[in-house]
């Protein structure tokens, strides 16, 4: 991640900081810590000396705030974002599969559901396979037709004019569900009022730019269409003008799973 990471602290001029949460095991046995209460001074100490030699040895030149808390990790970062009035996260997920996801939790999806700042994240095979061509070179924005995709489009558009990438903008309708009636001719209406509303998004936007609209399940369009442009990074919504409880979180973890490069959802 280090690369992309100085890459955004050179096109940015922004504050930067380095947040690490560690668990209960790192004081080793709790008793001790209730025996010893300077155990868990120790400890904090010895957490954030490790994280300013991480700082130094990656980020040199570049002044890092370190923030070590012993915590869940997922509130750890979201507490740092609140603090700092953070704009933007950048962070690693496991990527483990749906159902352990869900029944686990993932210290990423909580952050992509309660944090205000927009996300970049990738799972590891993404980015360790993506060799980043930095500046980005290729960007994959994907709209779902809510309010929120203006707002979308502008960041995509933003970090387009920055980096002097090309960017192409997606919209992916869900197939129809197999039934005894033919809905043929209702599934094509859906799609083409989806590419109206796409041109009307650009117009809104004052962007040009190559748009489709694709009829599948979203995260293999995604990523299939990001391989087709060779994206270097994928721009997608994370819901937030539906409420706390929708559908949009959930498809936009099945993009990052899948994604061949890392996303940046906003």
């Amino acid at each position: 991640m280090v690369p992309y990471v100085k890459e955004m602290l050179s096109r940015f001029p922004a504050e930067f900081s380095l947040v690490h949460a560690y668990g209960p095991e790192a004081l080793a046995f709790s008793d001790l810590a209730i025996a010893d209460p300077d155990l868990a001074a120790e400890t904090q100490a010895i957490q954030e000396e490790k994280l300013r030699e991480f700082a130094e040895e990656m980020f040199p030149g570049h002044h890092a705030d370190c923030f070590v808390a012993c915590g869940e990790a997922g509130s750890v970062i979201d507490d740092t974002v609140e603090h700092q009035t953070a704009d933007l996260v950048m962070m690693p997920t496991h990527g483990r599969g749906p159902v352990r996801r869900f029944l686990l939790g993932s210290v990423t999806a909580k952050v992509l559901h309660d944090v205000s700042a927009a996300v970049w994240t990738g799972v590891p095979l993404a980015i360790a396979e993506h060799s980043p061509r930095l500046p980005y070179r290729s960007i994959l924005c994907t709209v779902n037709g809510t309010p929120e995709s203006e707002s979308v489009l502008r960041a995509a558009a933003t970090l387009k004019c920055m980096y002097g990438a090309s960017l192409k903008l997606l919209r992916v309708v869900d197939p129809m569900p197999t039934t005894e009636y033919d809905m043929t001719a209702y599934q094509q209406d859906r799609i083409e009022a989806a590419k109206k509303g796409l041109r009307e998004l650009l117009a809104a936007v004052g962007v040009d730019a190559p748009h489709s609209v694709i009829e599948g399940r979203i995260a293999d369009c995604v990523r299939d269409e990001s391989r087709q442009i060779k994206a270097d990074l994928v721009v997608a919504g994370r819901g937030h003008s539906q409420g706390p409880f929708n559908t949009l979180v959930s498809h936009l973890y099945q993009i990052i799973r899948e994604s061949p490069c890392p996303v940046l959802s906003v």
